[in-house]
């Protein structure tokens, strides 16, 4: 994962709507995303602040995603 982009929340949570995915509910800032496969994750969305390359990485590893997948859905 070398050319991980700086996406926020909320850029997340749009290209995984691209995916099939749908927000189940928000609690406070945490958006938590399910996809009609069973799929789950869970998106901090704080204004327009960054995913850090971690959590990014994990949101990625829950979706079953590979990066160049999600660039695809930017």
């Amino acid at each position: 994962m070398s050319n991980i982009p700086a996406v926020t929340g909320k850029e997340i949570i749009s290209a995984l709507k691209k995916a099939g995915f749908v927000v189940a509910r928000i609690k406070g800032s945490h958006h938590f995303l399910i996809h009609p496969d069973g799929r789950r994750t869970v998106i901090p969305v704080h204004g327009k602040e960054t995913i850090g390359k971690g959590l990014f990485a994990k949101i990625l590893r829950d979706c079953e995603l590979s990066i160049y997948e999600f660039i695809d859905l930017l």
